[in-house]
């Protein structure tokens, strides 16, 4: 017991220390920020300023162009044909192949809706699979819902029903959110090497997927084409 006390003793000590090294580091990198502004010129500072301008106006003209594409809503297209047009003007499309009779398929329609309102650099899309025989075949679609994640006009990867979100009709929008941000296909924020699988406490057996499995996987070339 002593000795266990002892041990917890030494790490609290060492991890306050390395909280109190921590922020005198960021003390420091501020005062040289603050200092360093102190500094500057008129004529810097308003150079500064022209610059954020400008990087402001420039990430408003790239939202406008986004909303041009139908960006920032989730839309049904009505036709294979349209799903070539669509991924060809924009460099990140999820696309979703669903059946009217699949009620996982309205379990993803509720999560890709809030998706595509926070995720504007990203075309959500649905296809009807019974209206699209030829892609289906040729994006070997089996399972539905089946999300075909596309990026700069070929398909990189496939959500396969539930199974990369927790295996459960429960999952949450962060866990596709998360899914992804794995995928490269949304400017994803959270931590990838940790998904938010709220699932785990309710299946006990349930581990972490490996991203580079998710990554990893193998489809027939042909897929990738188009």
């Amino acid at each position: 017991k002593m000795a266990a006390d002892t041990s917890v003793e030494i790490l609290q000590k060492v991890l306050e220390n390395e909280i109190l090294q921590t922020t005198k580091i960021v003390e420091e990198q501020l005062d040289a920020g603050i200092q360093k502004l102190d500094q500057m010129d008129e004529d810097e500072l308003e150079c500064l300023k022209q610059r954020r301008l400008e990087a402001l106006k420039k990430a408003q003209q790239q939202k406008q162009e986004w909303l041009s594409k139908g960006h920032g809503e989730y839309r049904e297209i009505p036709s294979e044909r349209d799903f070539f047009q669509e991924v060809k003007e924009s460099k990140n499309v999820v696309c979703h192949f669903y059946r009217d009779t699949t009620f996982r398929c309205q379990i993803m329609d509720k999560h890709l809706t809030v998706l595509a309102k926070k995720h504007i650099e990203t075309k959500f899309l649905k296809l009807n699979a019974e209206k699209s025989p030829f892609l289906c075949e040729r994006l070997r679609i089996k399972v539905i819902p089946t999300l075909a994640l596309v990026k700069d006009g070929k398909t990189q990867d496939y959500v396969v029903g539930f199974t990369d979100l927790g295996n459960t009709d429960d999952f949450t929008t962060e866990t596709l959110e998360w899914r992804l941000g794995c995928a490269d296909v949304i400017n994803y924020s959270g931590n990838l090497m940790d998904p938010p699988f709220q699932s785990q406490k309710k299946f006990g057996t349930f581990t972490k997927l490996d991203k580079k499995t998710i990554r990893g996987k193998k489809y027939d070339s042909d897929s990738d084409d188009d």
